[in-house]
């Protein structure tokens, strides 16, 4: 598990944005029962997670015309119970983190997986992010 001092401020480009922090197996399930969308966010110390991905995820919600409903964020190799769980629920695509997933009511509509966002700009995944919130959201 990754100490606390190096992922709490990487934590902290989502939360002080409004992301809500998924640490538990049951916030999980508890999140994806609620009606409308939900951006999960799996954050990690991966240097794309930092130069791309965060950046995406908040350009997308801060800017696109339509928002997902929630945006929630947990930390690969910290919020363990968390990730895991949240990856039952992106099944069949393999673990991967960075990610960025968008449910629906539950349902999983949206994956991007880390080899979709590495070699990309913020710009780039963003765009992605902001035409599914026009299809979903």
């Amino acid at each position: 598990m990754y100490p606390a001092e190096i992922v709490e401020p990487m934590k902290a480009q989502l939360t002080d944005h409004g992301f809500t922090e998924l640490t538990s197996a049951a916030e999980v399930d508890a999140q994806l029962q609620q009606p409308g969308t939900t951006l999960v966010m799996i954050n990690s110390v991966c240097g794309c997670s930092a130069s791309s991905a965060r950046p995406a995820a908040l350009m997308a919600v801060l800017n696109g015309d339509k928002k997902p409903t929630y945006a929630t964020t947990a930390f690969a190799g910290y919020d363990t119970e968390a990730v895991a769980k949240v990856r039952q629920h992106l099944l069949p695509y393999p673990p991967s983190s960075p990610a960025i997933a968008l449910f629906k009511d539950g349902q999983l509509v949206h994956m991007i997986e880390r080899h979709q966002i590495e070699g990309r700009t913020a710009q780039m995944i963003a765009q992605n992010l902001i035409a599914a919130f026009d299809e979903y959201c």
